[in-house]
């Protein structure tokens, strides 16, 4: 009920502002959040119940084994597509926490008997995975749950960084990673327009932003982590060049927020940008990282802003591990972006604090 207060509060501030240009349904508003918060749990209880989604997986995959139906190609198929089905069609017509428990264990189940089934029918690999983007991109369309549509988002980044891998056309990975960082950006930074422009698409919203980040960082783990491709040194460029473009780009926001003005300034501040992404020219997984930073910042998003700063601290310690050059210069790098980022930190701390005087 405090929520809720704060709600009508927030409700009667923005009248108040806008004025009698400001129209509103506050019954349809109030009821819809009644039921978000009905359905609402705790952290604990969504880890429980997609742990016991899963164990029903791993059950229900035995059961198959001793059934003895995993040897029939048929029966795969058919109960492949009746589980995906059933998910969708449980999550459609219900809007419960057990039912999305159900449709999620029956979506990735789903899944898996229909790769078994057409790997079983000797169906080429690059078909398999473009029949599942296939489904995961109509059942994002159709439902509107939010794990669901978070897995469904997984499945589509995986089945094309599968692709990739399955045709050995591993460079692909940086063109892959341009697309995802540029996606992600524009999710971002047309959040407003996307939440009110309709009911749907306000409802997907949160599952497939999250779902960009983890695809985006997961892609960048293949470049970032060496060893688990075999990518040529001499393309690591190509994706960082746009997504360094990118920050450059979110810079001048970044700005606006600071609320810095002075040409001066933002001089300074470019520069100092420029010096400290200059090093991850070579290493584009950091870079991501950085770039999911700011968008979280820009936005407000504080479990982006987290699992980014977790990514940024575990590409950094990959890059340095891996870099081919002493010791000695690999300290002097890490000190030298270390000096950088506290310049950078007095001075936007400086600007707050001088703008909050005023």
């Amino acid at each position: 009920m405090k929520n809720e207060a704060a709600l009508q509060t927030l409700i009667n501030q923005i009248q108040t502002a806008g004025g009698e240009q400001f129209t509103y349904n506050e019954k349809a508003m109030l009821d819809e959040y009644r039921k978000k918060s009905a359905n609402q749990s705790g952290l604990a209880i969504k880890i429980l119940s997609v742990a016991g989604g899963f164990l029903a997986i791993v059950v229900f995959l035995g059961f198959l084994f001793v059934a003895g139906i995993y040897d029939s190609t048929m029966g795969l198929l058919v109960f492949g597509i009746i589980f995906i089905g059933a998910s969708v069609i449980l999550n459609k017509i219900y809007d419960k926490l057990i039912t999305d428990t159900l449709s999620i264990t029956a979506f990735v189940l789903g899944f898996i008997l229909l790769g078994l089934a057409l790997s079983k029918l000797e169906v080429n690999d690059n078909l398999i995975l473009i029949v599942f983007i296939i489904i995961a991109i109509v059942s994002l369309l159709i439902m509107q749950s939010y794990m669901l549509s978070f897995i469904g988002v997984l499945v589509v980044n995986g089945s094309l960084l599968a692709l990739i891998f399955s045709n050995e056309a591993y460079n692909l990975i940086h063109l892959h990673i341009v697309c995802m960082a540029v996606l992600t950006t524009f999710c971002f930074l047309k959040e407003a327009k996307m939440i009110t422009s309709s009911k749907k698409l306000a409802s997907l919203y949160d599952p497939v932003r999250i779902g960009l980040v983890f695809s985006l960082l997961i892609s960048l783990l293949f470049v970032g982590k060496s060893g688990l491709t075999l990518l040529s040194a001499n393309y690591l460029w190509l994706s960082s060049i746009i997504t360094i473009g990118l920050i450059l780009y979110l810079i001048q926001s970044v700005l606006r927020v600071l609320q810095i003005h002075q040409l001066k300034d933002k001089i300074l501040i470019y520069i100092a940008s420029v010096l400290l992404l200059v090093p991850t020219v070579f290493a584009p997984a950091v870079a991501g990282a950085i770039l999911l930073i700011l968008l979280s910042f820009l936005v407000n998003y504080k479990t982006g802003f987290v699992i980014s700063m977790v990514a940024f601290i575990y590409f950094i310690s990959q890059y340095y591990y891996d870099l081919n050059l002493t010791l000695l210069v690999k300290s002097g790098i890490l000190f030298s972006l270390g000096i950088l980022f506290l310049l950078f930190y007095v001075f936007t701390h400086k600007k707050l604090g001088t703008d909050e005087k005023v």
